[in-house]
């Protein structure tokens, strides 16, 4: 077989599928991107809500990205996406704000120095730290690098942390916000060795060119849909690529050498399939395939963390210190100053990742209590104009240790599977969706060739 009798399908238009399909029409592949609901980019979309009979766009939740996300920089940087355009990097940077009006907690890496020394000095100048706190610190970072950030077997990340005598302070005020933020998953149940897994990248010298900009934030300025789906399409129809939006699978059949699906279009044939559906929903594609049951068995015993973002509309001329502060002793997690960021003044947004209690509110609860313990953090804030919750209840797999994850390869000959989840050594990330569609697309270039 070659490239101009090859047609993939591709199943799912969120990072995953995106970004096979930009990979194969590079390539010269014939593809069409099939997406079940009207709009492309999954979890990394904007939508549009209504306050106070205005419309307004919003990300679907507030999105942090790392220095060390090589892929997903090295892609946007094929699609014309200007970085500096889109995003405010910042370096390393801990803040955390107790309910009572004080920086109980405060990291910043050295920006002069190179990775990980960077970071070990900023937990020396923390001012936070007892001495015996930050002799631990020092030696925990010194021991998983020394270890090459790998651990025997795997293990829940508190656990991990307590015996290599994290206090609890450290606990709360570095690594849970670290875990939350890159895993989306209780620091409780945890995986050690995929958290490791993004330390590494982002904190060691030995990764991606070695850079201190690695661990670096990087905020989207933009709406994420003018960041990265919409480039990402645009780039996909240019190169003659073809986007079937409202186009949900109804069946998918093996028929000769290839396979058959079926829309409301129709039937049509393909000699290639990637999948890059979210994990939840591989069920009704997958379930007439003999050779992936393996992957149903797998994906139906996952749990799954939540992600709400709530948005806190304050006067414009509302500003908080720092662009991103995170909290502590409170049910909001992070909160993100958007007018700083994407000149939407007086608009916060606050995160809270993972299960918690929170999830026992109405979105009205929810908005109310956290705005008044913004209000505690930050004294001179009044009450908000409106408010409005975003909740994806499933919006990640929990991030649990040893999770069997299937690989992008599957026993069903030309067929692949793409998704953050497809990605072991990362958790639930734009980065691990990316990296699962490009290897997809190299799968299939190295069948044909």
């Amino acid at each position: 077989m070659n490239i101009s009798n090859t047609h993939v399908a591709v199943i799912g238009g969120g990072c995953a599928g995106l970004s096979a399909a930009v990979a194969l029409v590079e390539k010269g592949f014939k593809v069409t991107v099939f997406e079940a609901s009207s709009q492309l980019g999954g979890r990394a979309r904007t939508v549009l809500v209504e306050n106070n009979s205005l419309m307004q766009l919003l990300d679907n939740g507030q999105h942090i990205l790392l220095g060390a996300y090589r892929e997903t920089l090295a892609l946007l940087h094929k699609i014309g996406v200007d970085e500096e355009k889109v995003f405010l990097r910042v370096p390393l940077q801990i803040t955390m704000q107790s309910n009572s009006a004080k920086t109980v907690f405060s990291l910043k890496s050295v920006q002069y120095l190179p990775a990980p020394l960077n970071v070990l000095a900023g937990l020396i100048a923390c001012k936070s730290l007892s001495i015996s706190e930050l002799i631990a610190a020092i030696k925990f970072m010194l021991h998983i690098k020394k270890n090459r950030f790998q651990i025997t077997g795997d293990k829940a990340l508190e656990q991990f942390l307590i015996e290599h005598k994290q206090s609890s302070k450290l606990i709360q005020m570095l690594w849970e916000p670290l875990c939350l933020a890159a895993l989306n998953t209780p620091i409780a149940i945890a995986s050690t060795r995929i958290f490791l897994n993004v330390l590494k990248d982002s904190f060691s010298s030995s990764s991606f060119i070695g850079s201190k900009k690695n661990s670096d934030f990087l905020l989207p300025r933009l709406d994420l849909s003018k960041i990265i789906a919409n480039p990402m399409a645009h780039f996909i129809q240019k190169n003659g690529g073809d986007i079937k939006l409202s186009r949900r699978i109804r069946s998918l059949e093996i028929e000769g050498d290839g396979f058959s699906l079926t829309t409301r279009d129709g039937k049509s044939f393909f000699s290639h399939v990637v999948i890059a559906a979210p994990p939840a929903r591989l069920d009704k594609l997958i379930e007439s395939l003999p050779k992936l049951h393996n992957v149903l068995k797998q994906t139906q015993s996952y749990g799954y963390q939540p992600i709400y973002t709530i948005y806190l509309q304050y006067p414009p001329e509302i500003k908080l210190p720092t662009v991103m502060t995170g909290l502590t002793g409170t049910l909001g997690q992070w909160v993100f100053d958007r007018g700083q960021l994407c000149e939407q003044k007086g608009l916060m947004a606050v995160i809270i990742s993972g299960s918690g209690k929170h999830q026992l509110l109405s979105q009205d609860e929810l908005a109310l209590t956290i705005a008044k313990e913004i209000n505690q953090a930050f004294p001179d804030i009044p009450k908000p104009l409106w408010h409005k919750v975003i909740a994806e209840k499933r919006a990640t797999f929990s991030c649990a240790p040893n999770l069997a994850r299937p690989t992008n390869k599957t026993l069903q000959p030309r067929l692949y599977l793409a998704g953050d989840y497809t990605y072991a050594d990362y958790p639930a990330t734009i980065e691990g969706a990316i990296r699962s569609g490009i290897t997809c697309a190299n799968l299939i270039s190295n069948h044909v060739d």
